[in-house]
């Protein structure tokens, strides 16, 4: 699912000092989400996002700088998976509504207009 919400996320560095940042939530799933921050974290450095009501535990399996920040993806740990029942991101997004609204609309017939005629 595509989204946008702002999330805080909070690990610890190679020193084992704990570090915290502000993330905007560019997709999520039920094993997963991607992240947008400014910080770098390390792949497979161990994290908690926190929402407004609860968190998710996971690992970062990547961390890629593209133009305006780092890209997180985050795997989540086998009992934090997300639901909408209990998070609904702020601007959620599911594509696959979109092409069956597409698919929808190209299957109608154009409506006549009498006026034309």
């Amino acid at each position: 699912m595509l989204c946008a919400d702002l999330v805080d996320v909070r690990w610890k560095d190679k020193s084992g000092r704990a570090r915290r940042g502000v993330a905007n939530l560019e997709d999520i799933s039920l094993s997963g989400a991607c992240l947008q921050m400014d910080n770098q974290i390390p792949a497979n450095t161990a994290v908690r996002v926190m929402y407004p009501r609860g968190e998710f535990s996971g690992t970062v399996k990547y961390c890629h700088f593209r133009e305006i920040g780092f890209y997180i993806g985050v795997q989540f740990e086998p009992g934090s998976r997300w639901s909408q029942r209990h998070y609904k991101p702020l601007h959620l997004l599911d594509p696959r509504r979109l092409v069956r609204r597409a698919v929808t609309r190209a299957e109608k017939p154009p409506l006549s207009n009498p006026a034309i005629s």
